[in-house]
């Protein structure tokens, strides 16, 4: 791959720094680039400054693309919007989908570039896109709306490796962040809550939190901060067991709770909508694995087409499906994925 020309996505973290290093290895011309997002508290800035020290130490150049205005019109505004019509939205897939694999993609291809690069824990061959070998650090489950245009000119150097060995050939270019812990959480909120963040944009809607049996148990200051399956911050008092967020209402403010084991909480058929399929050679109804939230364990599911409605039907019931959410499904072999969909409610 000499002569080629690859921008690498460097977030500030190991992953992306060690992609570098690989790609130089391999002997690609490297270019490293820095997006400039929108944070809510300048949480981002200690980021930015990793990003560049990694280039640097790897004597490659190094740019920043300044993707701020455009990051809060299409992941913020689009994760606050879906929240106030009472879903759960994915901001990490949508930011893949519109920046890193949107703008970032197009501008690179724009400069020259014949690859992009990410660190991402994924696998690419011939257009189709694969698990990465690290199964507890899998990032593919955020990559379904990326289009076989996108996957040709696209390279995850670390999708073959544990992370436990990216963090070692860290060490081995003598990258400062080789022991950078992993970013948590939504990015871009930094150490604001997310009821708090979302307070500043929503005027939120109070209201009851109602039991299994049909008593008020507590009150919340809103109905939009809550997602199916959560147990925590409920506000409910005299409950003897841990209950669970099954239903809420976005017009009335009610918010249904149970607990463990109510048949409320299970789902075994989940309509998609805004699909991507990655494989056009699927037919229908096809045997797949899929997961319906990050780091699940992936279940036996049929997929299927009802007119123009996308379909799948679970072997067993699925717990917590929160609508706005991503599904994803793979091939049997749990590796190539398929593509995959938002959760209707």
């Amino acid at each position: 791959m000499k002569n080629k020309t690859v921008f690498v996505g460097l977030s500030g973290g190991v992953d992306s720094s060690v992609a570098a290093a690989l790609l130089i290895e391999r002997g690609f011309k490297v270019v490293g680039v820095h997006l400039k997002c929108w944070n809510i508290d300048g949480c981002a800035d200690q980021d930015a400054e990793d990003a560049r020290r990694a280039a640097e130490i790897l004597k490659i150049p190094f740019y920043v693309f300044d993707f701020e205005k455009e990051y809060k019109a299409k992941v913020v505004e689009y994760m606050v919007s879906g929240y106030k019509r009472g879903i759960t939205p994915n901001p990490d897939v949508m930011c893949n989908h519109e920046i890193k694999f949107g703008l970032f993609f197009k501008k690179a291809m724009q400069l020259g570039a014949d690859f992009v690069a990410t660190g991402h824990y994924a696998r690419t061959k011939a257009g189709k896109l694969f698990s990465g070998v690290d199964k507890n650090k899998d990032q593919s489950y955020f990559l379904w709306m990326l289009s076989k245009k996108e996957l040709d000119r696209t390279i995850f150097p670390v999708g073959e490796l544990e992370k436990s060995e990216v963090r070692k050939i860290a060490q081995k270019f003598n990258l400062e962040n080789a022991d950078k812990k992993d970013s948590q959480g939504v990015c871009f909120l930094g150490e604001i809550k997310l009821p708090e963040f979302l307070g500043k944009f929503i005027e939120m809607r109070e209201g009851e939190i109602i039991s299994e049996s049909g008593a008020v148990v507590g009150k919340h200051k809103g109905v939009e901060q809550f997602t199916i399956g959560q147990r925590r911050g409920l506000g409910a008092s005299g409950l003897k067991k841990p209950h669970f967020v099954a239903e809420k209402n976005i017009k009335t403010g009610k918010v249904l709770i149970v607990p463990e084991g109510d048949e409320r909480l299970y789902k075994k058929t989940i309509e998609l909508t805004d699909v991507n399929i990655l494989d056009n050679s699927l037919k229908f109804p096809q045997k797949v694995s899929a997961r319906i939230r990050y780091r699940q364990k992936l279940e036996r599911a049929t997929l299927r087409k009802e007119k123009d409605r996308l379909i799948l039907d679970f072997d067993q019931p699925q717990k917590f499906v929160a609508s706005g959410q991503s599904a994803v499904f793979y091939d049997l072999k749990r590796k190539e994925l398929f593509g995959g969909g938002v959760i209707k409610g």
